[in-house]
């Protein structure tokens, strides 16, 4: 399992495919990353293996055996993603027997809103964080900046399930109200495909839930067994739980990217009355999303592998990481 000297002495390593044809392999024992134009191959950097600690490749490349058997060797998690960051291939040495972990996991009461109240309060906190980081006086983000705060009040003290769930709706919807009331927001309808900036949170999320998802899967966790999320066939209910406290950046670079016109209405398509992101425009807007999540790496690997620990030694929610945006 990875330790905190692992973390101050290695790195995690991302590989960025998305827009070049990239190779990497190993020479002289240290990873050879190059990029391949027109069959010639120009070395980009090198880099000894006992300094990283994850390999994240993003895009599509060509990996060698001997590289695979060198991350067994060195245990460095090996992670294969599409240019939307969906894992395609996942491998590491401590994941696959980590049995303890699961048993933890099938333990815990559905009843127990401990963790659950954690993820709402963190989410919340940044919620009204970047609210306030806007500076904006008008009704609707005082609005919204008053209900997070008595949310925030209230949860301590809540007990029964569906009251959580209710609060964390009903602050989503001052936010999603207050936060982007100048793009003409009509109300968050997830995979609804109704409108740009629906269809750009969708996306946003979708990595954002991608991109944990590999970082979950470097300690062994059951993606399916939540805390919060209740079991629902197929759904990850553990990945959409730690993705509570985070998706305060998928929100706040949707907001800036609208405001650079990084994000137009005219790079959608309106499809059998569904709205689509144009093919040529998804590398543009994955590009964005992924260096605004790349940037807060060595944050989530944290957060989780504390999330980690505090989980397999009951320890108390005071002790539980908090991501502060």
């Amino acid at each position: 399992m990875f330790t905190h000297k692992d973390i101050e002495t290695r790195t995690i390593f991302v590989v960025n495919c998305i827009e070049h044809t990239r190779s990497l392999r190993v020479q002289n024992g240290e990873l050879m990353l190059e990029e391949i134009l027109e069959d010639k191959k120009t070395t980009l950097t090198k880099f000894p293996f006992q300094k990283i600690l994850a390999l994240f490749i993003i895009g599509h490349i060509t990996i060698t055996t001997p590289l695979i058997e060198k991350c067994k060797i060195h245990g460095i998690a090996l992670v294969v993603m599409k240019p939307n960051l969906r894992p395609v291939f996942f491998w590491s040495n401590s994941a696959e027997a980590n049995y303890l972990l699961r048993k933890r996991q099938y333990e815990y009461q559905d009843t127990d809103l401990h963790i659950a109240k954690i993820l709402i309060t963190n989410k919340i906190s940044n919620q009204k964080s970047i609210l306030e980081k806007t500076r904006k006086k008008d009704e609707l983000t005082t609005q919204a900046i008053n209900q997070c705060e008595a949310a925030l009040t209230t949860i301590e003290d809540i007990e029964n399930y569906n009251l959580l769930m209710g609060i964390e709706g009903s602050t989503a919807k001052f936010f999603f109200s207050a936060y982007y009331h100048e793009f003409d927001w009509k109300g968050r309808h997830p995979r609804m495909k109704c409108d740009a900036l629906n269809v750009t949170l969708d996306i946003g999320y979708t990595i954002l839930f991608n991109y944990l998802e590999s970082f979950l899967r470097m300690y062994g966790f059951d993606l399916y067994k939540g805390v919060y999320h209740r079991l629902w066939y197929q759904r990850k209910s553990l990945v959409c739980d730690i993705m509570e406290p985070f998706r305060c950046i998928i929100d706040h670079t949707t907001l800036l990217a609208f405001h650079k016109k990084q994000f137009k209405v005219q790079d959608f398509t309106r499809i059998k009355g569904e709205l689509h992101l144009k093919y040529e425009k998804s590398s543009d807007y994955y590009n964005i999303f992924y260096k605004s999540l790349i940037d807060y790496k060595m944050d989530i690997f944290k957060y989780i592998q504390q999330y980690y620990r505090c989980f397999m030694g009951r320890k108390s929610t005071i002790e539980y990481p908090k991501f502060i945006y």
